[in-house]
């Protein structure tokens, strides 16, 4: 009898991880690799969000916290989507994890049964297949390309929809494409979504305040679908608060019920250190956190114009959140030095060992003729990156 289940046997690896750990490795064994694989902030967290966990700290927050997290972090939740997002919330409607990630698994372990079928637009970030595929459902593969800016329209939605659809996840702005859904696109998809009010939509808007462009929106704002849409967000992104591990859920009362009774039997509360810092953060004015945004858009810029220059790659310009999503289909089935390209993966592990240069191949976003750059990283290593790039290709 196998030890493992048959569960567990149908998840992968994460192929972000796959790709930074390759290159922790190959930097261990002396090799100068830059890896702009992780999407993580290389921001310190701020110093009044650092403080407040040392106050925590000094105050003995060091028990147990309620499953769905203390009611002031919930209460300054609500605050923040009422000021940024318009949107009206109660604390018995919002679930603190440890993490965004567990917030999705919740919502996916509350709702999803055995063969659900769940709508993942492509590309999508890499854990969404695999969280589905955790909680018995089946994922359906909605592919966009960089010329619709990698975004579906209402009418691919809605030729999408069977009577085992369950629930549509998406992230807005979108990680791996950087792109993000207008007002109007938003409104043109819950439109459709509101004639099926068996649907649960589940909106990461993880990357919500790295938006060059403009406030980002989302869908939950529609009244004809808020009580189908779970909206997921958390500290890690915007905050430079990777490590801390704090994400929440915004849910209709019976889904945020539904959450925090999943929640209850596997790790109850998360960190009360970090939920404290965590009410500090969403009370500070946004504007006192800007600098790093006006740094990724800065970088964002520079990678761009050096990015284009790239033999073989199609690019569009990122909106939002820290990624470029090139399109490299030229190079796939091609014999380069060697090596055959199969899919974006095997071009990611290319690069990786010949301009020692980490990102990760499209397979797992769902979109395998692209492949993923974090910019998240300094400019001098951008720089040099997008050099080495250039200088390997230019040689086929």
């Amino acid at each position: 009898m196998d030890k493992l289940s048959d569960r567990v046997k149908r998840l992968g690896y994460s192929q972000t991880f796959v790709m930074s750990n390759k290159a922790r490795e190959m930097k261990a064994s002396g090799i100068d690799v830059i890896s702009l694989t992780l999407g993580e902030p290389d921001f310190d967290v701020p110093d009044n969000i650092k403080q407040a966990a040392f106050d925590a700290i000094n105050q003995n927050f060091s028990h147990y916290s309620p499953v769905p997290g203390f009611l002031e972090l919930r209460e300054a939740i609500a605050y923040k989507l009422k000021r940024d997002n318009s949107l009206e919330y109660k604390p018995t409607q919002i679930c603190v994890s440890n993490g965004a990630k567990q917030a999705i698994l919740n919502v996916l372990a509350a709702i999803i049964n055995d063969g659900d079928e769940v709508l993942l637009p492509a590309p999508y970030w890499v854990s969404y297949d695999e969280m589905v595929k955790m909680m018995g459902g089946t994922s359906v593969m909605l592919p966009t390309s960089y010329v619709t800016d990698f975004k579906i329209t209402a009418e691919q939605l809605e030729e999408a929809i069977t009577d085992k659809t369950k629930a549509i996840l998406f992230s807005s702005p979108c990680n791996p494409s950087g792109g993000y859904y207008t007002y109007d696109e938003l409104q043109s998809l819950a439109k459709v979504i509101a004639k099926y009010p068996y649907i649960t939509v589940i909106s990461d808007e993880i990357y919500e305040f790295i938006n060059y462009e403009t406030k980002t929106k989302s869908i939950a704002q529609f009244p004809e679908v808020y009580e189908q849409t779970a909206v997921i967000n958390g500290m890690s992104k915007a905050f430079a608060m990777t490590g801390w591990r704090i994400g929440y859920s915004a849910c209709p009362e019976w889904l945020a019920k539904a959450c925090e009774k999943v929640q209850g039997q596997m790790t109850s509360g998360a960190n009360t250190m970090a939920q404290r810092a965590s009410i500090t953060a969403l009370k500070t004015d946004p504007s006192e956190y800007k600098y790093m945004i006006d740094a990724f858009e800065k970088r964002r810029n520079l990678v761009y114009e050096l990015i284009k220059e790239i033999p073989g790659f199609k690019v569009v310009l990122p909106k939002a959140a820290f990624y470029f999503f090139p399109d490299i289909s030229h190079y796939i089935g091609k014999t380069l030095d060697g090596t055959l390209i199969n899919d974006a993966d095997d071009f990611a592990m290319f690069l990786l060992e010949n301009a020692h240069v980490g990102c990760v191949g499209g397979v797992s976003f769902g979109s395998p003729e692209c492949i993923r750059f974090s910019y998240a990283a300094s400019e001098d290593e951008l720089r040099e990156a997008m050099r080495r790039i250039k200088e390997l290709l230019e040689k086929f």
